[in-house]
């Protein structure tokens, strides 16, 4: 430090089964992760919500896609759950496969609609409320994984991760 003195790290404190606690980094991102499962969630509803008033969709094709966001969704939660303990397996899960691979998803369909020669602007013409609420579902969502994935690895984190890895006679 500029100063001449050195980062303390913060006090931790103790869980009820003696383990030190998730510093706030790690609880603020196991908040968001549980923030991007909920807008997930809603915006399936949304989308299932315009399948069914469409008709476009067979039963069983929207049974499909319903049983695996659920999957996804239940396996997020059951991950962030596992964060907040201290694994770093669980760090590294959700970073991979859904700051990386879940990002992915959620931009590529946009991308692709500006590939197909669509503007930005064409975006906002014929707005609709379901579009307008799916769209701010959206950037929440992405906003929460994208945030969460930076607090993960933030230095208090990264300490506490390494010093359960130790504690628990991992490498």
């Amino acid at each position: 430090m500029a100063n001449g003195t050195q980062r303390r790290p913060l006090p931790s404190s103790r869980s009820s089964g003696g383990e030190t606690s998730a510093p706030p980094p790690v609880h603020a991102a196991f908040a968001l992760w549980i923030t991007a499962v909920v807008a997930g969630f809603f915006e399936t509803v949304l989308m299932v919500g315009r399948l069914v008033s469409e008709g476009d969709t067979s039963a069983g094709e929207l049974a499909g896609g319903l049983l695996l966001r659920m999957a996804v969704f239940s396996t997020a939660v059951l991950v962030a759950v596992q964060l907040r303990r201290g694994r770093n397996w669980a760090r590294l899960t959700l970073a991979v496969g859904l700051g990386v691979l879940g990002t992915l998803s959620l931009v590529v369909e946009p991308l692709r609609w500006l590939a197909d020669g669509r503007g930005p602007g064409d975006a906002f013409r014929d707005l609709g409320v379901v579009d307008v609420l799916f769209g701010a579902s959206r950037v929440l969502h992405l906003s929460a994984v994208l945030t969460a994935t930076v607090l993960m690895f933030r230095p208090t984190a990264n300490a506490w991760f390494r010093a359960r890895s130790t504690a628990a006679g991992r490498p």
